[in-house]
């Protein structure tokens, strides 16, 4: 990197010279970024609250709408990785507020989608919308705000929280009301509102003049990158086996009380992201207790035989996946310090696999063997996850 060009992807420790934005500024972009954030995976993640009410209306079975969470995932998966070198030189800034808007468009599609089909396109669309914001989110807040990149991957990490806490009820509640588009016509509203506030917030943010495949070839040389991102997949694919369908794990044991349950789980997840920020400065440890958690979550829902136990369950399966975005975030960067765009893309990319093949799996198995198994798998994946990070060496930071 040269001293006459900004560098969003370089080291979180870029000193504070490099960024136009004031010490006093530094909090509208990361709010901004997060709000993003917040209303992207609010988007992904509708179906899970709305699934059944959502299966019925388009004449799908249940894993078969758990598709919509698959192909939001494939579409990611594709584009995390490949978007810097198709934009290699655009604003960071313009690329994000663009890629808000085309979430806007894809949450139109499926609101007013009159099958699946249409369905499947608009979700599609939005994979590649959170892939691509995800991708650039963190690089271009230490951009904005140099210097605290704990400070920024909580924050951003907490725009998921936000969600699961907030969107995944609402979007549940919508469902048992006056429908489970209106949830979508809702996200349509949220993402211009939120891509208005993010060309506010934001300072221009040029890219980094290595961008594209060379960058990404020279971080899939570095091994400890590439075994932490495998052992990524494992344990979001543990996730994501039984997430898509956790309203319907919850009503085996407590019938009628899926919205505050979703709720909890978020109440969990954004002290999992505090969790997770708080102790980053010992990763290892971080990346190693939170899929610990979440298999004895998964666990637990399973044995649960009444509504505090799920609760306690859901509680604690919040807590221990809602560390994984925060402490890898961090972790991918410590490994890769200097090719952080393309470490991160690695990291998205590793959640968008893992997402779509546990909704695939996780609905196959759904339809052949019942939640229970599902949540099973999920445990196992989780456990496997744990051994593998806390096998691989962390740089000191």
């Amino acid at each position: 990197m040269t001293t006459t060009t900004p560098d969003p992807t370089a080291s979180p420790t870029t000193s504070p010279t490099t960024s136009p934005t004031t010490s006093q500024g530094r909090a509208a972009p990361v709010v901004a970024l997060a709000a993003g954030i917040a209303i992207l995976v609010s988007s992904e993640f509708l179906p899970a609250g709305v699934l059944p009410t959502m299966a019925r209306d388009l004449g799908i079975s249940e894993g078969t709408a758990g598709l919509a969470v698959a192909a939001t995932a494939i579409a990611g998966a594709l584009t995390a990785p490949s978007i810097a070198m198709v934009f290699p030189r655009m604003d960071r800034r313009a690329l994000l507020v663009g890629l808000l808007v085309a979430a806007a468009v894809a949450n139109l599609a499926v609101a007013i989608s009159p099958g699946f089909v249409v369905l499947l396109l608009g979700r599609l669309v939005l994979g590649a919308a959170i892939a691509g914001y995800w991708s650039f989110a963190f690089a271009v807040g230490t951009y904005a705000s140099p210097g605290r990149d704990h400070v920024i991957s909580t924050s951003i990490a907490l725009g998921v929280t936000v969600a699961t806490i907030v969107g995944l009820p609402l979007g549940s509640l919508l469902a048992d009301g006056p429908g489970w588009r209106w949830g979508f016509a809702a996200a349509t509203v949220l993402s211009l509102v939120s891509a208005a506030a993010l060309a506010r917030a934001l300072p221009p943010v040029p890219a980094h003049p290595g961008a594209g495949l060379t960058m990404m070839r020279q971080a899939l040389r570095n091994p400890l990158l590439v075994a932490g991102v495998v052992v990524l997949v494992v344990v979001v694919l543990g996730n994501f086996v039984a997430y898509p369908f956790i309203r319907i794990a919850i009503a085996e044991t407590s019938p009628g009380a899926g919205m505050w349950m979703l709720a909890l789980w978020g109440v969990g997840g954004l002290f999992g992201n505090l969790a997770a920020g708080r102790f980053s400065h010992r990763l290892r440890a971080v990346v190693t207790v939170a899929p610990l958690l979440l298999a004895g979550g998964l666990v637990l829902t399973v044995l649960a035989e009444s509504t505090p136990v799920m609760a306690l369950a859901i509680l604690v399966w919040g807590f221990g996946f809602n560390m994984v975005p925060v402490g890898t975030q961090l972790w991918v960067t410590r490994v890769e310090p200097e090719r952080t765009e393309s470490a991160l893309a690695l990291q998205v990319t590793a959640f968008q696999v893992a997402i779509a093949l546990g909704a695939a799996l996780g609905g196959a198995v759904l339809d052949e063997y019942g939640v229970g198994r599902v949540l099973l798998i999920g445990a196992v994946g989780a456990a496997v996850a744990a051994a593998g990070f806390g096998a691989i060496r962390v740089p000191r930071g």
